[in-house]
C-alpha cells in the first residue's frame, strides 16, 4: 500500500477544483496521455472518466470510477489499468491553516497487480505518487485565467 501526503499552498477549495474537473486529470496522473471520456456528472458516486495510458506509442485505453465522494474533503476511485486489475486511489484534503495537506492512499484491489505486490511494486507507486502530487500542486496553486 503506497501512502503519500503533501501540504499544498492553498485551501482545499482550489485543491477540489482540481479533482473536480475530470479534463484536467491528464495534466498531473502520471502515466496519463488523455482524458477520453467523462461522465457529466463527474465526480458524482458511480461516475466513470476514461482515459489513455502508456509511454510512447504502447498505450491502454481504461475506466476510472467514482467509488466515494464527499465534495471538498475526500474523493476515491477505483481505476482499471487492464491487465494488471483495479486499484483502490484515495485523496482526503485536511484544512490545514489556509494551506491544504494532502493525503494520497493507493493499493491494487483485484488482479495480477495485486497478487504481485512486493516492496519493488510499492517503491514504484511511491515515486510515481510523489510526481503525482507535485503535478496536482501545481495545477492547484495556478491562478486561474482571465
Amino acid at each position: 500500500m503506497a501512502q503519500r501526503q503533501r501540504l499544498i499552498g492553498c485551501p482545499p477549495e482550489q485543491v477540489w477544483d482540481v479533482l473536480a474537473n475530470a479534463r484536467s486529470y491528464a495534466q498531473w496522473v502520471v502515466g496519463t496521455q488523455d482524458v477520453l471520456d467523462a461522465d457529466e456528472h463527474w465526480p458524482a458516486v458511480g461516475a466513470r472518466l476514461r482515459f489513455r495510458v502508456g509511454v510512447g506509442p504502447a498505450t491502454l485505453e481504461d475506466t476510472c470510477v467514482v467509488r466515494i465522494c464527499e465534495p471538498g474533503r475526500r474523493l476515491e476511485l477505483e481505476a482499471a489499468a487492464s491487465p494488471l486489475g483495479t486499484a483502490r486511489i484515495a485523496f482526503s484534503l485536511v484544512p490545514w491553516g489556509g494551506h491544504t495537506l494532502l493525503l494520497l492512499d493507493e493499493h491494487p484491489l483485484r488482479g495480477i497487480g495485486a497478487r504481485l505486490e512486493s516492496p519493488l511494486t510499492e517503491l514504484l507507486l511511491h515515486l510515481r505518487n510523489r510526481r503525482l502530487l507535485a503535478n496536482l500542486a501545481r495545477n492547484a496553486v495556478r491562478p486561474s485565467p482571465g
